[in-house]
């Protein structure tokens, strides 16, 4: 709603009696300081009574964000600050200016007429009405907005109009429905989401929560409470892979690229029957012949032998009738060779025996049991790049497919960081799988209790299938227009004017909005215990530029780490 202008020979009768000072207006809470001239929609326009005392007290001071009540006969109207404008020249004398502050009505405050108990609600029955009251909010007034009122709910930080207010989030709304965490590097997100999850895990330790961990930030922050798995100790058999995530590892020609798929599909068809025939061992159980019970389709999570791929690839090169080049299944044996040899991949091919072991992988990443870690951190940092969005693509996949299974009896919250990497607004970027079964959580994940959290510095390049799914967004400082514009596109709030100032929010500072809220609201964060904090705070450069400490032993630590995938926490320098 644009500022209402006034011009001096136009103004209503109210403007006869203003006379406010220019400088900033101190107001005790629940005092009445403004009455209402305006009323259009869920908005309305108060303007400052008499000259107020003035004051520096920042809690008696009415700023953005600011949460006013508007006493009318039935209810009290709870409304929040979206803008303070001047918009006249001085008046007649020069003595007085009119002062506007314009509101969102976001919900009211009803006493039952028996008991007097209070309680708020989401929207206004009956909106206010010219020469209504305002005051600022009581602390009384605000524990009763911002209250969770006895729905699961855990505290993430206080309220920052006023620091002895809680602010909650509840559970069920916030996980059932997805979330998003947006802003800028350094603004505080990864702090955000440390705060709000050992709140979660804390209170409810049989959650189960997975991150996607790209740059082994969240390892620092859950000593104890998380299994830590990187590629030093990741097994994710490549036989879980679906065959568009097998073709983008094996096949590389895009001048071929048919052909190859063509006959990459009849390889591991070939490779699944020879399975089901044989006899495949399957850790603690006895030997099982695996055609008899599991589908052999090209998607199938089948245990198969990359050895009976080689083989069928020499059989079908040393046909005299053959129909495939021979130069494109020397180029698909050449690549399978190449990955099995490479330390980097050993994760997905470097074992040696071929066994069913799918419950074990599963029960590890997705915390069943959860064994005192309700928390897996997938430490993605030291994946190679070529293959992070299929190692993205097949977790993202097997949460779903687990949800799916199990009927929604085993529900897990997937914490996507740095997600427009993976799943970019540009479909010629990223990997069509990746986004795939990312959007399908999005979608249909709530059905089977597989809940998602998207964390984004660049919410403009991200997919915006993923942000417009998201119910409860928490916006923390955004310096970038076509990254705010994003949000605001896809907030439906009717508080969502308060993005508005996303890029004067301070570090540690967040907008919450959505139903994971009970109101909108401009929150601080609770202050994590140092073990608690994610490992991204950054180089200090003036601390170790102040020193030549390196040595060329150091340089050979990190050759070794940096070859060998070895992300050894033991590594100093200096």
């Amino acid at each position: 709603m644009q500022s209402t202008q006034f011009a001096p020979e136009a103004l209503p009768a109210f403007a006869s009696h203003v006379n406010i000072s220019e400088q900033p207006v101190a107001v005790v809470p629940g005092s009445r300081f403004a009455h209402i001239v305006s009323v259009e929609g869920g908005q309305a326009i108060a303007a400052f009574d008499a000259r107020r005392p003035l004051g520096v007290d920042l809690d008696e001071r009415i700023v953005i964000g600011s949460a006013v009540a508007i006493h009318t006969p039935m209810s009290i109207v709870i409304g929040v600050v979206t803008s303070l404008s001047v918009p006249t020249a001085e008046l007649a004398g020069g003595e007085s200016v009119l002062r506007l502050v314009e509101l969102d009505l976001v919900g009211e405050i009803l006493a039952d007429a028996l008991t007097g108990d209070r309680r708020f609600k989401r929207g206004v029955t009956v909106l206010p009405t010219l020469g209504d009251s305002l005051s600022l909010a009581t602390y009384r007034d605000l524990a009763e907005v911002y209250s969770s009122r006895g729905r699961p709910s855990v505290q993430i930080g206080t309220l920052y109009q006023d620091s002895l207010v809680p602010a909650h989030v509840l559970v069920d709304d916030l996980l059932s429905k997805h979330f998003a965490v947006v802003g800028s590097t350094g603004a505080g997100k990864s702090c955000g989401v440390a705060a709000m999850l050992h709140g979660i895990i804390d209170k409810y330790p049989a959650a189960r929560v997975v991150i996607l961990d790209l740059h082994n930030e969240y390892s620092a922050a859950f000593r104890g409470k998380a299994e830590i798995v990187s590629p030093a100790n990741l097994f994710l058999p490549y036989w879980l892979l679906s065959f568009d995530e097998l073709a983008s590892v094996f096949v590389t020609s895009d001048v071929a690229q048919a052909e190859d798929m063509e006959i990459l599909h009849e390889a591991v068809m070939n490779a699944k029957r020879r399975a089901g025939e044989g006899i495949v061992a399957r850790q603690g159980a006895p030997l099982r012949r695996v055609g008899d019970s599991i589908s052999a389709g090209v998607d199938s999570p089948t245990p198969f032998r990359l050895a009976d791929i080689s083989a069928y690839l020499d059989d079908q090169m040393g046909k005299l009738d053959r129909t495939r080049s021979v130069i494109a299944l020397r180029r698909i044996k050449a690549r399978i060779e190449t990955l099995m040899a490479d330390p980097r991949y050993a994760f997905m091919f470097g074992s040696l025996t071929v066994q069913d072991r799918l419950s074990e992988i599963i029960g590890r990443i997705f915390r069943v049991p959860t064994n005192g870690k309700p928390v897996t951190i997938l430490d993605l940092s030291a994946v190679p790049s070529e293959i992070l969005n299929v190692v993205i693509s097949v977790i993202c996949r097997l949460a779903f497919d687990l949800g799916v299974w199990s009927k929604g009896h085993l529900p897990l919250t997937l914490i996507c960081e740095e997600a427009h990497r993976y799943a970019p607004l540009d479909r010629t970027l990223g990997f069509e799988p990746t986004r795939q079964s990312i959007a399908r959580i999005a979608k249909e994940g709530r059905k089977y209790g597989i809940s998602l959290g998207v964390i984004t510095q660049r919410p403009s390049e991200l997919d915006p299938t993923l942000l417009s799914q998201c119910s409860t967004i928490f916006a923390y400082r955004l310096s970038n227009d076509a990254d705010q514009q994003a949000v605001r596109a896809r907030s439906a709030d009717c508080a969502a004017r308060l993005l508005d100032f996303l890029s004067s929010l301070g570090d540690g500072e967040a907008i919450a909005i959505g139903q994971g809220v009970s109101m909108p609201m401009r929150i601080r964060l609770s202050r994590l215990e140092p073990s608690q904090l994610p490992a991204g705070a950054g180089t200090f450069f003036s601390e170790m530029w102040g020193k030549d400490a390196a040595t060329l032993a150091d340089l050979e630590k990190v050759v070794m780490r940096w070859r060998f995938n070895r992300r050894a926490d033991d590594l100093s320098i200096g």
